[in-house]
C-alpha cells in the first residue's frame, strides 16, 4: 500500500493551489512518499536530486518544497535546506481532531451552497459503489485501497462543493497520513506504536469499514436532506473515529 497513488478521479479533484500542473503533481507525489515514509524523517530534500528522480524540472520541486514547509511536513534551515519533519503520534491525533470540524464544516457550507442533482449523482455512484465494496465481504489489500479510494473522493466532493478555498487549503495542512488506506497499517507514525496484529489484513470487511460505510451512507441522506447542522454533526462524528480507533489500538501494546 506504500506504493498506492491516487487514482485519475481523486487526481482531478485537487486542489488548484495556484500552481503550474507540474508544481501540483510534484507537490502530491513528494506528500505522499513523505506520509507514508518513502521518505524518511530527517532526510535533507535536495531539489536537484528529487528533479531527477520525479524526472521534472527543479522548479516545480523547490516550489512544492515551500508549500510542505508552511505546511509543516519539512523544516527548511538557511544551512541545511529542507528536512523532513519527524511526525509524532500526538501531530497524528491534532491533525484528525482539526480536519474533523473543517469536514464538519466544509458538509455545512456545501449544503447553504446548494447542491443540484447533478452535483449528488457523483456522490450516490460512490456511496453504492463503497456498499457493494462491503456487501461482497471478502477483504485484501487491494479491496482496501478500492474503498479508501470511494473514501477519498466522496469526501473531496464534499471540499468542493463548500466553495472555500480558504478551507481547502487547511484541510491541506491536516494531512499527516495516508489518506489511501488505514493508517492503523500505512502510516509508518501510527503503526510504531500499535501492535503487528492490528496491521494484518482481514480476510473480511474490518468493523471499522463497515461503520464508515454506514457513515457516508447517513452523510449523503442528511446531504439530500438539505441538513446542514445534522450533516456537520455527522461528519464530525465520522472523522474522529479514526482517532478513537487509533487510541484504543494503541493501549493493546
Amino acid at each position: 500500500m506504500a506504493g498506492a497513488k491516487m487514482t485519475d478521479g481523486a487526481e482531478a479533484l485537487a486542489d488548484p493551489q495556484n500552481t503550474e500542473p507540474a508544481t501540483h503533481t510534484v507537490l502530491t507525489r513528494l506528500r505522499e512518499m513523505i506520509v507514508t515514509g518513502e521518505i524518511a524523517p530527517g532526510t535533507r530534500l535536495r531539489a536537484e536530486a528529487l528533479a531527477t528522480q520525479l524526472d521534472v524540472s527543479r522548479t516545480p520541486v523547490r516550489s512544492a518544497l515551500a508549500v510542505l514547509s508552511a505546511e509543516g511536513l519539512v523544516l527548511y534551515n538557511m544551512n541545511r535546506g529542507y528536512t523532513v519533519r519527524a511526525v509524532t503520534l500526538g501531530d497524528i491525533y491534532d491533525s484528525i481532531e482539526v480536519r474533523a470540524r473543517i469536514e464538519g464544516l466544509a458538509c455545512r457550507l456545501s449544503i447553504e451552497q446548494g447542491w443540484t442533482e447533478e452535483g449528488l449523482q457523483p456522490l450516490d455512484e460512490l456511496v453504492a459503489r463503497g456498499r457493494a465494496i462491503v456487501d461482497r465481504g471478502e477483504w485484501s489489500e487491494a479491496i482496501e485501497y478500492e474503498w479508501y479510494d470511494c473514501n477519498w473522493i466522496f469526501h473531496r466532493r464534499i471540499h468542493h462543493a463548500a466553495n472555500n478555498l480558504v478551507l481547502r487549503h487547511a484541510m491541506r495542512m491536516t494531512i499527516l497520513y495516508p489518506v489511501f488506506g488505514d493508517a492503523v497499517r500505512v502510516s509508518p507514525t501510527v503503526a510504531a506504536h500499535v501492535p503487528p496484529r492490528a496491521r494484518q489484513i482481514a480476510a473480511t470487511v474490518p468493523p471499522h469499514i463497515v461503520q464508515s460505510q454506514t457513515d457516508h451512507e447517513n452523510l449523503l441522506a442528511a446531504i439530500r436532506a438539505g441538513d446542514g447542522e445534522g450533516a456537520e454533526r455527522l461528519m464530525i462524528e465520522h472523522v474522529l473515529r479514526t482517532k478513537a480507533r487509533i487510541l484504543a489500538i494503541a493501549t493493546l501494546r
